[in-house]
């Protein structure tokens, strides 16, 4: 693939010649060129400038389609030279929720890559709806993700069971209780995540089983993390819901205690998401490396 043409999709995706800079490991007026070469070469505008803010012409748009199209021709040629030679070469651009990027997937990242040592790997997080926003936008080749909705246009694969608990701090006067009722899930100070969080979503489906909705929760904030929330904890006389997965060093440490709620618990399963349609190059090479390597 040209790298004028690998420039440009860094700059549509990110709509930024600045962010498209740091993406590329070049300088942004490298990037100014490549651009201005394309342009020439095609024979009209790709952007619309406007101030600091850029858009894709309807030239730009077309040439995004293709540029997209041709950039995954590429890798599936790459991979299956690679599979010729077992000299894998390539680009594998993953996304992962929150609690997936912080504590599931980067140990797993490492043995992938002592597997593959040329295959260049990217790994970007936030919330499940953004991971599926930009998977959805090709910004990413696949997601792993901790919602329970899905999206029609998208496709998903269960990968590892976890469950979602009631902390405290261990030395608070709740986190001193050997148990809670549904009750005192109600009427405790909670702190949760934030809107758009995979870990929310779950909370508030299993709830709802529980005739329980979100808005009778005493929650007081909501933090955009779970780091956040662990940190939180310790000093707040109330609880907070995170995955099982997340706090075995607190635990270890006696930072949180977990609290056990009477005829409740909210289960779950990670997901891997990816476009509809089979898996391909180092994507599905990938999808077959996290099936064989997930934990119950």
């Amino acid at each position: 693939m040209d790298y004028r043409h690998r420039v440009f999709v860094a700059v549509a995706n990110n709509l930024s010649f600045s962010k498209a800079a740091e993406e590329l490991f070049i300088s942004q007026p490298a990037v100014t060129r490549h651009i201005k070469e394309l342009e020439s070469h095609i024979g009209t505008a790709l952007f619309l400038r406007k101030g600091n803010r850029i858009s894709l012409t309807p030239a730009g748009e077309i040439t995004y389609r293709y540029a997209q199209k041709a950039q995954n021709l590429y890798a599936e040629m790459e991979h299956e030279i690679g599979s010729l030679t077992h000299n894998y070469t390539g680009q594998l651009r993953i996304g992962a929720s929150s609690t997936m990027s912080q504590y599931i997937i980067p140990p797993l990242l490492a043995e992938f890559h002592q597997r593959y040592p040329n295959i260049e790997l990217t790994l970007m997080n936030g919330n499940s709806f953004e991971m599926e926003q930009m998977l959805n936008k090709d910004l990413i080749d696949l997601a792993l993700v901790e919602n329970e909705s899905s999206r029609s246009d998208l496709r998903y694969i269960k990968f590892m069971n976890d469950e979602i608990v009631v902390i405290a701090g261990s030395n608070t006067r709740v986190g001193r209780k050997k148990k809670l009722s549904l009750p005192d899930l109600q009427n405790l100070p909670m702190v949760v995540r934030e809107r758009g969080s995979g870990t929310l979503e779950v909370i508030e489906h299993q709830l709802k089983h529980a005739g329980i909705s979100l808005e009778k929760l005493n929650i007081l904030l909501h933090l955009g993390s779970t780091e956040a929330i662990k940190s939180f904890l310790p000093y707040f006389e109330g609880i907070g819901l995170v995955s099982l997965r997340s706090i075995e060093k607190e635990i270890q440490l006696n930072l949180l205690r977990i609290l056990p709620v009477t005829n409740f618990s909210i289960l779950r399963h990670f997901r891997i998401v990816l476009p509809k349609g089979p898996a391909t190059g180092f994507t599905e090479k990938f999808v077959q490396f996290l099936e064989t390597n997930k934990q119950a």
